[in-house]
């Protein structure tokens, strides 16, 4: 794996900046994302299935899978950290056929999705767990778009600035905890 400097990614995103990235970059994004966890996306997914509108188009953009917690006295939001990606997974091609393009969480995507979002052009950032306030700091406003009576599993807007993440899986079809795992296995080897 090579290190490369980090990237800056301004949304929404397109598919040259997409084809740009590859698993393990770094990357810091500025704009608009939209935060929604497991009860907004299967609220999602039922609207699609009645032919309902979505909340938000989801061309260009980025999903975070957050469910912040209330903002204290003087804030904009409360804690932010990733939740598990795995959970939206059986919502989540749904998205990627309507243009979504990247998504932020934490652990391993399944192989469906992988799939979907290699054949629509939709890139999988991590975010580390254990950082919630670190990421609530790059949070400059937070705004409820859809599904209010969901509390912190509502659908918001989020802007941000300089929000840290890295490339898991690229439009290539590599994968950071695959590429991690045979770089380990390699060093161990070659200790012994």
């Amino acid at each position: 794996m090579t290190v490369r400097e980090t990237i800056y990614l301004e949304t929404p995103l397109t598919g040259d900046m997409l084809n740009f990235l590859r698993s393990g970059d770094q990357v810091q994004i500025f704009g608009v994302i939209y935060a929604a966890r497991d009860a907004a996306h299967e609220r999602m997914w039922k609207a699609i299935q009645q032919g309902q509108e979505l909340p938000f188009d989801p061309e260009g953009q980025i999903i975070y899978y957050v469910g912040p917690t209330p903002p204290p006295p003087g804030h904009i939001i409360g804690s932010a950290g990733p939740t598990t990606a795995s959970r939206m997974d059986p919502f989540t091609p749904m998205l990627i056929e309507r243009g979504l393009k990247g998504m932020i969480g934490k652990g391993r995507r399944s192989e469906k999705v992988r799939k979907v979002a290699i054949a629509h052009g939709c890139v999988y950032f991590g975010s580390v767990e254990g950082t919630a306030a670190l990421l609530s700091g790059c949070i400059q406003d937070a705004e409820v778009v859809a599904f209010a009576d969901l509390g912190p599993e509502a659908i918001y807007r989020l802007t941000v600035s300089g929000f840290p993440a890295v490339v898991v899986n690229d439009l290539f079809g590599r994968d950071l905890y695959e590429d991690g795992r045979r770089l380990y296995r390699r060093l161990r080897t070659a200790e012994h």
